[in-house]
């Protein structure tokens, strides 16, 4: 599949037509899957005791923080990944710098790393709507669900932000003039 595990990133790639609808909302959905049955399996290692205490993994927008800017957060740290990966697997630079694709994986996981870094402290941080969408079932009380939507209205809209910038910005082809 390329290692798709987040359907932000695979909604990116649809939107700059890098995979067609099908197979994207076939892996959005088995990656929907997957993070059901990863939670289930954490809880299970944890304990429901433990598993409580710490929310369940759940997604929520921090005390001190509004709902506004736990979407701010959630748009900016996915345009962040999703810009990342459309530059570290980008065709045209890879055809260029021929030794880099195997190396893809390092600016993306530093990305995750850095977008965690600053976003951990006001939600949590969603950027991948699956994982959100796992630990909410899972633990499956009332603050998993209450602001939800944002770890998946932000995500998707920062995913739309990054393939716009990238393919309209960065890959555009120069006018040409007279």
């Amino acid at each position: 599949s390329g290692g798709h595990i987040n359907p932000a990133v695979t909604f990116g790639l649809l939107l700059a037509r890098k995979l067609s609808l099908t197979r994207a909302v076939f892996y959005m959905i088995m990656q929907c899957l997957g993070a059901i049955c990863g939670a289930g399996v954490v809880k299970g290692f944890e304990g429901s005791s433990r598993f409580t205490i710490a929310g369940g993994g759940a997604n929520v927008v921090q005390p001190g923080y509004t709902k506004g800017d736990g979407l701010g957060a959630e748009i900016v740290g996915t345009f962040v990944l999703v810009y990342t990966v459309f530059s570290a697997t980008d065709a045209k630079r890879n055809a260029r710098d021929s030794h880099v694709p195997i190396l893809a994986p390092l600016p993306i996981g530093f990305a995750v790393f850095l977008v965690h870094l600053a976003t951990i402290p006001i939600t949590g941080t969603g950027i991948n709507p699956a994982r959100s969408l796992g630990a909410a079932i899972i633990y499956n009380k009332d603050q998993a669900w209450d602001e939800h939507w944002i770890f998946w209205v932000g995500p998707f809209i920062g995913a739309a932000l990054a393939a716009l910038y990238h393919q309209v910005v960065i890959r555009a082809i120069p006018f040409k003039s007279k």
